[in-house]
């Protein structure tokens, strides 16, 4: 709602008598409007469209605007001055009513009626004020200048700003009905209700809502300027919000000003004059957001102000660096499907931006699974990550991860390499790559590719664990997740033996894989595996046993696998993750990582390099 026509709606809740004494928001408004049209000095942001040719004379029409600027600034100010004094006599006059009426109250007499009037005034107060803010901004946006703090400081000399005295009446005023303290002060709810409860209710109630902004170079003095000014009025803070770009830092604060004196925002102008600050501040949409915050769609500052949303955090990544394109046609893409963007988190700490976190307000009627593909084609082109979450509190409070082996955790498949060591690679290799495309059943090729490996030396897995090639980042990823408390497992379709050296390698929990028939001596493969045979099934089987076992819920579980074997494990845990995955994977898994580290895992997890590091030196 505009505020003209918000000040309309609150204007007829006054007495008819008080209504000729208002700021007259609208002749204001419409001499802006009609008289400071393209006057604005600050022509690059006033007037976007105004655009220059080397050859056009850009200081004849910069003194244009300036002679305009010139007449009309001054010509609006004697204006709103009319409009203040106004404001202000009759402040003056019905406050001076109000002191004769204390006057003349008897101790016995109940004093809420009086008291009535006082909150009635402040609001007056509030409504004029905010209205005197709002056309000064507006003038401030079309003539380019900056007029609106030191007015409002100079207007708070004016005793309707500071409300020195109707402040001491109030006290007194609320003194007499026994609810001193009242505003902010807790109580015993468990009681009866007594009339002072009442009388807390009511002015309670009045309690004027405002969002205060102030932005500037200075960080910490801008917060300490803000907090002491709502300390000394006492405020009391709804929520804030606080963003910086090195020195420069924007600080907004969502409060209910229990004493109503509006000499605050003075005092809040001063102290941006003092910081170098830009100060922002607004009753009536600040009031609608508090409205909101009351009710069961709440949302916080740092929230987009949408109902009907679902939270999610997005994660996009990049060895090589997010480029300008990719973070172009991303942001298209976001606004395109409605979606907010409500935070922003670096993650590395490179010497180019590699990693960021997205804290996302999306519809909730947008199935996030439909637009996968779409997804999945803007990460292709830019050979860009992008993993999304449900924003909720499992997302940084994972237990377990459970990884797959071959091309995952190493770089290798064990049964090639064994191939390899034997001469039988390439058969091997042919039914292995045609069972991770999912193209075989993964029993009837793993029996096929064992099949081959008889009167294989046992021996020969030894050699094979000295050739293995951790990828990049295993052991990184794992010291941090172990010293950050984690489970960890590997659950692969190759063999047990291989298994159990890479448990003890990175540190595991726990390891299973196929088991290899031996012969009676000992001495070399069968050809056969002996128990269950880990497929697909059995891989998410295995790891709902191990989060049992743990006591660790689902939500709990993050699996990373590559192969079609891996689906079940990716789909049975909370966060599923492709890890240069084949395209079928990568097309079902909740998440993809196509990048050559694991250590990546660790941003998809909500850790900063920062943090990472930290796990590291404790490991």
């Amino acid at each position: 709602m505009k505020y003209g026509s918000y000040l309309e709606l609150q204007k007829a809740e006054f007495p008819a008598s008080w209504q000729a004494h208002f700021l007259d928001y609208t002749m204001l408004k419409t001499y802006l409007k009609t008289r400071m049209v393209d006057t604005s000095v600050h022509l690059s942001t006033a007037c976007p469209s105004l655009t220059f040719k080397w050859e056009d004379s850009v200081a004849d029409t910069l003194g244009s605007r300036l002679e305009r600027v010139r007449t009309l600034t001054p010509e609006f100010i004697r204006m709103l001055d009319a409009q203040v004094t106004k404001v202000n006599t009759f402040f003056e006059r019905m406050q001076s009513d109000i002191q004769v009426l204390c006057k003349a109250l008897r101790a016995e007499q109940e004093p809420q009626s009086v008291l009535n009037e006082v909150l009635r005034l402040e609001r007056f107060v509030f409504l004029n004020f905010t209205g005197v803010a709002k056309a000064l901004k507006k003038h401030d946006k079309w003539a380019g200048l900056f007029v609106r703090e030191p007015y409002l400081v100079r207007m708070s000399e004016l005793e309707f700003v500071a409300s020195t005295e109707l402040q001491q009446i109030k006290a007194e005023l609320v003194a007499r009905l026994g609810c001193d303290e009242v505003v902010g002060s807790s109580r015993d709810t468990t009681r009866a209700p007594t009339p002072s409860d009442k009388h807390r209710a009511d002015i309670e109630h009045a309690t004027q809502t405002a969002m205060v902004s102030l932005r500037g170079p200075h960080g910490t003095d801008i917060i300490g300027g803000v907090l002491t000014c709502l300390s000394k009025h006492k405020c009391q803070i709804v929520d804030f919000s606080l963003s910086r770009l090195h020195h420069d830092v924007t600080f907004g604060v969502l409060v209910h000003l229990h004493e109503r004196s509006v000499d605050l925002f003075s005092d809040l102008a001063q102290t941006a004059q003092r910081w170098d600050g830009t100060l922002s501040f607004d009753v009536q949409d600040a009031q609608l957001k508090a409205t909101k915050l009351a009710t069961s769609a709440q949302y916080a500052l740092s929230e987009a102000p949408y109902a009907q949303r679902i939270k999610y955090v997005a994660t996009v990544l990049n060895e090589r660096g997010l480029s300008p394109e990719f973070l172009s046609e991303w942001l298209a893409w976001l606004l395109a499907k409605k979606i907010s963007v409500e935070q922003m988190r670096r993650l590395d700490r490179r010497t180019s931006l590699m990693c960021v976190e997205f804290r996302l307000s999306v519809p909730h009627d947008l199935g996030l699974d439909k637009v996968r593909a779409e997804l999945i084609a803007i990460s292709s082109a830019h050979q860009t990550d992008v993993a999304l979450q449900p924003d909720n509190v499992f997302r940084r409070q994972k237990r377990l991860v459970v990884f797959d082996m071959d091309s995952t955790l190493i770089q290798q498949e064990v049964i090639d390499e064994i191939a390899r060591a034997t001469g039988i690679e390439e058969q091997v290799a042919a039914i292995t790559e045609r069972a991770m495309q999912g193209e075989m059943d993964f029993g009837e090729s793993l029996a096929a590719r064992v099949a081959l490996l008889a009167g294989t030396p046992v021996s020969v897995l030894e050699g094979v664990k000295q050739r293995l090639v951790f990828t990049e980042g295993a052991h990184y990823l794992c010291r941090a997740l172990k010293s950050a408390g984690f489970k960890l497992a590997v659950i692969s379709g190759g063999f047990l033996p291989l298994a159990k050296h890479v448990k003890t390698e990175l540190g595991l929990d726990y390891a299973f894989a196929n088991q290899l028939a031996v012969s009676a001596d000992g001495s070399v493969l069968v050809g056969e595996t002996v128990g269950p045979v880990v497929d697909a099934a059995r891989k998410a089987e295995l790891l709902e046993v191990i989060a049992q076992a743990e006591g660790i819920a689902i939500d709990q579980v993050v699996a990373v696998g590559d192969g079609a074997n891996d689906l079940l494990m990716l789909a049975k845990a909370s966060l599923g993750i492709a890890f240069n995955a084949k395209p079928r994977v990568q097309e079902q898994a909740r998440a993809r990582i196509n990048q050559k580290s694991l250590a990546n895992i660790l941003y998809l997890m909500g850790y900063s390099e920062s943090e990472a590091s930290e796990l590291q030196l404790l490991g």
